[in-house]
């Protein structure tokens, strides 16, 4: 039986902040290549500017936003789930708001509301609206199978199991792919319907993975766990997860957002069809940085553990930013770009130009996990949705400048306008992690005492 993290009475070191951090790096790595997987075939079928504008500029961000409430049952399970009683109270919760936002996404797709949000709000390209309208149909289940999944992940890295959602994320990986080379191989079928396809038998994959796995770990270390007092109310569980749910809608709200001002940009088609290809490749690289998160929520109550952690995500930021800044400056780019993704050279040529807008944030994400897994695990969450609307505020009055100049490409606007404002988000996260910080350090004589 393994032992929670928040329960042992060693110093925690920096290899095991490692050890804590690669499979949850490892499973974010491999779940960050689904869209350069996906971008790679859709780009070798028929009409693939088409096909990916509709699947990264349309389907993906409706269905983010609306499975954006959920986001964060990950995080939440791993602060909150602690006991039995703990634990059955978020399940509850966990199944009844996933099912009603899984209604949301069927009216979306399949009633007229379609053409009021995406016709009328989104305004794409307009060969890109039927396909999407399908790719829509074919994305039902995301949000059901996204929220059981994560939920069931939280118990195990609260737990100490967090290698084992490493190989969930492989299974989820080798059913995607399966999935894309059918499709490719066909021949026959649009980009759209192999990409939607895919993604949906990976999830449904990996939530059926994460239940079998959590299984052995409610039965033998959840139940027997001693409960926590106070008990876990439903108020204290709204108070704790509203500010996160809020957090995830005002960041993911940007989505649509954003390619709602990339269609009224100049070239819409092209920049859609990159944006997509560049942001998989921007986040396979901060998905190493996005895995701090949940080891900082899971082990800051560990004895020595915040100037361990911080300097991790020092190591962290360093490596990952001198990662993407080789790929940069060396041919790496145009072989990703062209021989990978697939791009001709005219599109890789707007994607490494865009990649320049985006070098600081592989950096970002390493602090910005350092500073909000301080915040969620003094569960004083309110500071992460104030940081998070500062973003909102940012990236939308850039937008909204982009529109109104209207004399450079919708992607280099929305890459550059994405940088400036998670900066400006990263700023609020450290002013607001600091008094978490100064409780945690003080807290620090006492423990060891």
């Amino acid at each position: 039986m393994s032992t929670p993290p928040s329960e042992q009475s060693q110093p925690l070191s920096l290899s095991q902040v490692a050890q804590r951090w690669w499979p949850l790096a490892a499973s974010w790595l491999l779940m960050s290549a689904e869209l350069p997987a996906l971008s790679a075939i859709v780009a070798r079928l028929p009409d693939p500017e088409i096909h990916l504008a509709a699947y990264g500029g349309v389907v993906m961000s409706l269905a983010l936003i609306i499975e954006s409430p959920i986001l964060m049952l990950l995080a939440a399970s791993t602060a909150l789930s602690r006991d039995w009683a703990s634990f059955a109270r978020l399940r509850r919760f966990m199944l009844a708001l996933s099912g009603a936002l899984t209604l949301v996404h069927a009216a979306v797709a399949f009633t007229p509301l379609y053409d009021l949000v995406v016709v009328g709000l989104m305004q794409p390209p307009p060969e890109v609206v039927e396909p999407a309208r399908v790719g829509l149909m074919i994305m039902t289940p995301f949000t059901f199978g996204v929220a059981y999944r994560r939920f069931h992940q939280g118990v195990l890295i609260r737990f100490g199991h967090s290698r084992a959602i490493g190989l969930g994320t492989t299974l989820r990986l080798i059913s995607t792919v399966t999935v894309l080379a059918t499709g490719y191989l066909a021949g026959t079928l649009p980009g759209i319907v192999v990409a939607t396809g895919a993604v949906i038998a990976g999830i449904i994959a990996e939530a059926v993975y994460a239940h079998a796995r959590a299984q052995p770990v409610l039965r033998y270390e959840v139940r027997p766990a001693p409960p926590v007092q106070p008990a876990l109310s439903v108020r204290a569980m709204l108070a704790f997860y509203v500010p996160l749910a809020m957090t995830s809608m005002l960041y993911l709200i940007i989505r649509p957002l954003g390619s709602a001002a990339i269609s009224r940009m100049p070239d819409p088609l092209n920049s859609l069809a990159v944006y997509a290809v560049v942001q998989g490749l921007i986040f396979m690289v901060q998905a190493l940085g996005i895995a701090l998160n949940e080891v900082v929520v899971a082990t800051l109550d560990t004895p020595g553990a915040a100037p361990v952690l911080r300097r991790f995500a020092i190591i962290l930021a360093a490596s990952t930013t001198g990662l993407l800044l080789v790929m940069v400056l060396t041919p790496l780019s145009s072989v990703w770009f062209e021989q990978v993704s697939g791009l001709s050279p005219e599109l890789a040529a707007m994607a490494h130009t865009g990649l320049w807008l985006a070098l600081p944030l592989p950096a970002i994400s390493a602090f910005q996990s350092w500073f909000q897994g301080t915040i969620v695990h003094s569960r004083r969450t309110r500071g992460i949705t104030e940081a998070t609307l500062i973003y909102l505020l940012c990236m939308s009055g850039m937008l909204i400048a982009g529109v109104a100049w209207g004399q450079i490409a919708g992607l280099y606007v929305a890459l550059g306008a994405s940088t400036l404002s998670v900066a400006a988000q990263l700023g609020w996260l450290w002013r607001r992690s600091r008094g978490a910080m100064r409780a945690i350090v003080e807290r620090a004589p006492v423990a060891q005492a």
